[in-house]
């Protein structure tokens, strides 16, 4: 008999939290599903890059697809540019789609990921930043190539990223091809010149390392504008001119690009923007 797909998912967290769990000896495992899948997400958000046999790598990637299943994927050819900007005033707004959700389910040749100066991914368990989220989703490989991304630059094993750059790894158990790492200024008082030349900068390094990439199609999350206490208006006024100009710089590069919101109030901003009138 054909095993459900709930029970496929319970044998699957079974065996990865065996092997989680020996690394962290007197954790107790939770008795139902939820508990144990939120335990897994919390235990690979904590732990360090390091190895992982392909045995364990194997359980992983098929859960991990099996969830993304669940959640569907999310056809980024298949997406119409934003109602709001067809008869908008923007340059190149057909090229300009709004989406309002998890960026983790996009097709999108590239999604971008607001990372951390650390470049590994957030080790708050179960925080629900985008560079959580998108690290749970594509799995405990995605940690480890950043590791090594630095590693390789950074001998010493001594890091710090700067801001408004943008490095390119694989996607992993996600369905893009790729992820956009791209550090953010952090806004700790008034906002100033540099902040907005650095937002610049992340939107602008992003679109070019996609032209490198050969990618057709880019999703952004709203850079900076949680953890690192951008204004929201501001960032979006930013994101939409930075593309913009872009596109007019580079008219021969076809390329669709995703505004990826995940609240109400990003969404009725962008909306406002596309459509030609002041947030």
């Amino acid at each position: 008999m054909k095993m459900s797909m709930t029970a496929r998912k319970q044998e699957l967290l079974d065996g990865l939290l065996t092997f989680f769990l020996a690394e962290r000896p007197g954790t107790e495992r939770p008795s139902s599903y939820e508990e144990g899948r939120n335990l897994l997400r919390a235990l690979l958000n904590i732990r360090a890059p390091r190895p992982v046999p392909e045995s364990v790598l194997k359980l992983q990637d098929e859960l991990l697809t099996l969830e993304q299943e669940e959640k569907g994927v999310m056809h980024v050819e298949n997406l119409p540019a934003a109602d709001c900007a067809l008869n908008s005033p923007l340059p190149h707004a057909g090229r300009m789609i709004l989406w309002k959700g998890d960026i983790t389910r996009l097709d999108a040749d590239a999604i971008v990921n607001a990372a951390n100066s650390a470049m590994m991914g957030c080790f708050a368990p179960l925080h629900n930043c985008i560079d959580n989220i998108i690290h749970s989703a594509a799995g405990v490989r995605l940690r480890q190539t950043c590791h090594d991304m630095m590693l390789t630059d950074f001998p010493s094993g001594d890091w710090k990223e700067p801001a408004g750059r943008a490095r390119a790894t694989p996607g992993f158990n996600l369905p893009c091809r790729y992820v956009f790492h791209t550090v953010g200024p952090i806004v700790s008082g008034p906002l100033r010149e540099e902040h907005r030349v650095l937002l610049t900068s992340c939107y602008t390094s992003c679109l070019e390392l996609a032209r490198e990439k050969h990618c057709r199609s880019l999703a952004f999350c709203c850079i900076s504008t949680g953890e690192f206490r951008f204004p929201r208006e501001e960032a979006a006024h930013i994101a939409l001119a930075a593309v913009t100009d872009w596109m007019n710089a580079n008219p021969q590069y076809e390329i669709r690009v995703v505004f990826d919101v995940f609240t109400e109030q990003d969404n009725d901003i962008y909306t406002q923007l596309l459509s030609g009138c002041s947030a």
